[in-house]
């Protein structure tokens, strides 16, 4: 039996997807949504078992990154890093988007700090 792997979430990679129904939502129809998530879904479950058969990103390979994995479940990747027998999600992009300008608008999103964090420095 081949080795299995659990599927572990970022809140980030929740986030992407939770962008992505409201979207799909808003634009057509509930229903519609829910097809989107249970196709994604299924296929982010394949991950289970030998993850590693993913793709290096080549975004991300041309720029000298080699731990990220992306699996395909078109037009969505799910990009994700796998952690001894842990597959970690870390985000989910429509791929008829420019990944360049998504990591870009990512990065000047403005952070919420954790609870614990924001109180520590009294915000």
């Amino acid at each position: 039996m081949p080795d299995r792997y659990q599927i572990a979430w970022t809140p980030v990679a929740q986030a992407d997807v939770d962008e992505i129904l409201a979207y799909i939502a808003a634009r057509d129809c509930i229903e519609a949504a829910m097809d989107v998530y249970e196709k994604l879904m299924h296929s982010i479950e394949t991950l289970v078992s030998g993850p590693e058969r993913c793709r290096l990103p080549p975004e991300l390979r041309e720029i000298g990154i080699f731990e990220y994995h992306e699996l395909i479940a078109s037009p969505y990747s799910v990009f994700y890093r796998v952690y001894g027998k842990t597959v970690g999600i870390v985000a989910v992009f429509d791929r008829r988007r420019d990944l360049e300008e998504l990591l870009i608008e990512r990065t000047l999103r403005p952070r919420t700090l954790p609870r614990a964090i924001a109180r520590r420095r009294g915000r």
